[in-house]
């Protein structure tokens, strides 16, 4: 009969598993190098997670939960008007990537370019994130726009993702030269001009 599942083994290969990605990419890390870093066994790895790629979904469905869970509370704050807490969300985001000195970027950004077209499973959490973030960001411009604090167009699930490209835009930017400014390049000029709060 097999041992049950381990939920600290899980966590310590989770942990490893999204600081190795975020620091060295997913093609650079090994399996032994994820259960060095998590002090498992390389076997155990295999009694998880079925392939690399299966735990690279693992991963960012980790790193999406860990935005929701410090962040996410941001977007239904009620002392906030609509606007303010998409702003507020975003700079909470920078403040992240500053704590790294802009030289991670996003992990979602990240992966999204390197993962290769085989990575099924990997490309379809990436998408489900995307929408779920876009969900969220969509709800506070719906709600702005019934406070008539942005402009009608164009539709919000639309603007929600023209944000989030942006925002990527600016991480990669900031992790290629290291530096915040392209994050204040869409937090002062990109943000207000796409939300129509300029």
């Amino acid at each position: 009969m097999p041992r049950p599942a381990n939920p600290l083994v899980r966590e310590n290969l989770l942990t490893a598993g999204l600081s190795l990605f975020h620091a060295q990419g997913f093609n650079a890390v090994g399996i032994k190098e994820i259960t060095d870093t998590a002090g498992v066994p390389k076997g155990s790895f295999y009694s998880y997670y079925s392939s690399k790629n299966v735990f690279a979904a693992a991963v960012l469905g980790r790193y999406w939960t860990g935005i929701v869970q410090d962040h996410g509370t941001i977007l239904s704050e009620g002392s906030l008007s609509p606007v303010q807490r998409i702003i507020h969300f975003f700079e909470a985001l920078t403040q992240d990537h500053a704590e790294q000195g802009f030289a991670l970027g996003c992990l979602i950004g990240n992966l999204a370019l390197e993962l290769s077209h085989e990575n099924e499973e990997a490309r379809e959490e990436l998408s489900s994130i995307m929408t779920r973030w876009s969900a969220l960001v969509a709800a506070c411009l719906r709600a702005a726009r019934n406070e008539e604090a942005v402009v009608a167009t164009p539709a919000a699930d639309e603007l929600a993702s023209m944000l989030i490209e942006a925002w990527e835009g600016a991480a990669m930017r900031g992790r290629v030269d290291r530096s915040r400014a392209p994050y204040d390049r869409f937090l002062t000029v990109s943000l207000p001009r796409l939300i129509g709060a300029a």
